[in-house]
């Protein structure tokens, strides 16, 4: 077959951006996703120490969850999920809440709306809209709308970078409004999922895979950016982190960055719930500092 990207053919593309080729049964970490994030929810219920369902749009996902800190105007950092712009939502998203609460910062669950309902663009403006909200209602949440931070992963990576490559002062907010971002196992240059089947529910042409691919887009401002993938990822996952550090560095933003053994594209984002990982302690730092 000839090639369609690099020297991939159809296949081979299709293999290199699916995430799941590389574990056994991904039926599991989602459900580790979502179990974790149920028990993390029903206990800050019982003490009262979580918002549910805050609108920051019309649209019936542009809810997020708040896990609010023992602490006043606390900083806050806000979680984008995963699944290809097309799967899970914010109740998969809450079990790194309890680290971030112990450090005494908030942390946010963001959901948004999905492909093929709505347009990779439709889903970056939602994104856009709930960083606006959580900086113009930040006093009412007890947050510092002057530290906010955001975090990712997989797709919910490439939505983080979007943010951070937003030209915010266009929108009448400080071009440094997200303070540090974290982005795990992320896509930068969508061309290549374009051309591969996740494309089918996308649907982009090549205009909006160019406009939504922070590989090709400037910083608002050079605030400190991790990113990380597992040592069990495809060569295109590993690749494209590569390339993305590269660029940012030679911009001069403060990359840290990390392949991380013995995890794959699942279950690495679960190191942001552990104190002891490289991955928590490169976002917690940032987020001690600003």
């Amino acid at each position: 077959m000839a090639p369609i990207y690099r020297s991939f053919d159809q296949d081979t593309l299709n293999r290199e951006y699916s995430p799941s080729s590389c574990v056994d049964d991904l039926s599991v970490h989602i459900d580790e996703y979502l179990q974790l994030s149920l028990a993390v929810k029903q206990r800050a219920e019982v003490t009262g120490r979580v918002l549910l369902d805050l609108p920051y749009g019309p649209r019936p996902a542009q809810r997020l969850d708040l896990f609010l800190a023992d602490a006043q105007a606390a900083p806050v950092n806000l979680y984008i999920h995963g699944g290809y712009w097309q799967e899970l939502s914010k109740d998969y998203s809450c079990f790194a809440a309890p680290l971030f609460e112990e450090q005494k910062f908030a942390f946010a669950a963001l959901g948004y709306s999905l492909a093929p309902q709505h347009t990779l663009s439709d889903i970056v403006e939602e994104c856009r809209c709930a960083i606006e909200w959580l900086y113009l209602n930040a006093e009412r949440l007890d947050i510092d709308k002057h530290r906010i931070h955001i975090s990712g992963s997989s797709a919910g990576a490439q939505l983080a970078m979007m943010l951070y490559t937003t030209d915010w002062e266009k929108r009448g907010l400080p071009n440094d409004i997200i303070k540090s971002t974290c982005a795990v196992s992320g896509v930068y240059d969508l061309e290549p999922v374009r051309l591969s089947y996740v494309n089918d529910a996308l649907a982009m042409d090549s205009e909006e895979a160019i406009e939504n691919s922070p590989m090709f887009r400037t910083p608002s401002a050079l605030t400190p950016v991790t990113l990380a993938y597992g040592s069990n990822e495809t060569s295109e996952f590993k690749r494209q982190s590569d390339e993305y550090r590269r660029k940012l560095k030679a911009l001069g933003v403060p990359v840290t960055y990390k392949e991380i053994n013995n995890r794959n594209h699942f279950d690495v984002i679960l190191d942001l719930a552990d104190a002891s990982s490289w991955l928590a302690s490169s976002t917690l730092s940032h987020m001690d500092n600003r």
